[in-house]
C-alpha cells in the first residue's frame, strides 16, 4: 500500500471519527431540545439535532466510499460538507463562548486532521490512478 493510499485511508478515519463525535452531538442537542418548551427555538434546535446527524451519516458515507479509495470528489465533498458544518460551529458557539474551547474544539481538530491527511493523500497519488479516476467518472 502506497502512502498515499495510506493517506487517504487516517483521513478517512478522521472524518469517521468526526461523525461519531457528531452524533453523539446531535444527541445531545436533541435532548436539550426535548428540555424546552414546545416553541420556535424548539423547533430550530431539534433541526440542528437533525442537520448534525446527516452531516454525520453524509461524512461517514463518502470517507467509507469515497476518501477510502483517495477519491478526488470525496475529498471535496467532506471538505465543504464537514467544513461548512464547523465553520459555523466555531463562529456561533465556541467563539462566542456558548460552549468552552475544550472538549469543544475536538471536532474541528479531527477535521482539521481529515482535510490535512486527504490533502497529502490527493497531493501524492499516482498520475496514472488520477487519470483512471477522471476517465472512469466522465465516462458515466
Amino acid at each position: 500500500m502506497g502512502s498515499s493510499n495510506t493517506h487517504s485511508k487516517i483521513g478517512a478515519i478522521l472524518y469517521i471519527i468526526w461523525a461519531c463525535l457528531h452524533f453523539m452531538a446531535a444527541h445531545s442537542v436533541y435532548v436539550l431540545g426535548r428540555s424546552m418548551d414546545s416553541s420556535m427555538v424548539q423547533g430550530r434546535v431539534f433541526q440542528d439535532a437533525f442537520n448534525l446527524m446527516f452531516f454525520s451519516i453524509s461524512a461517514i458515507a463518502v470517507a467509507i466510499t469515497l476518501n477510502w479509495k483517495n477519491s478526488i470528489w470525496g475529498y471535496w465533498i467532506n471538505f465543504a460538507t464537514v467544513g461548512i458544518a464547523d465553520v459555523g460551529f466555531i463562529l456561533f458557539v465556541i467563539a462566542p463562548g456558548h460552549m468552552p474551547v475544550w472538549p469543544g474544539i475536538l471536532g474541528p481538530v479531527f477535521w482539521v486532521l481529515a482535510v490535512i491527511f486527504s490533502t497529502i493523500a490527493v497531493l501524492t497519488r499516482d498520475e496514472s490512478a488520477a487519470k483512471n479516476q477522471l476517465q472512469t467518472s466522465s465516462a458515466h
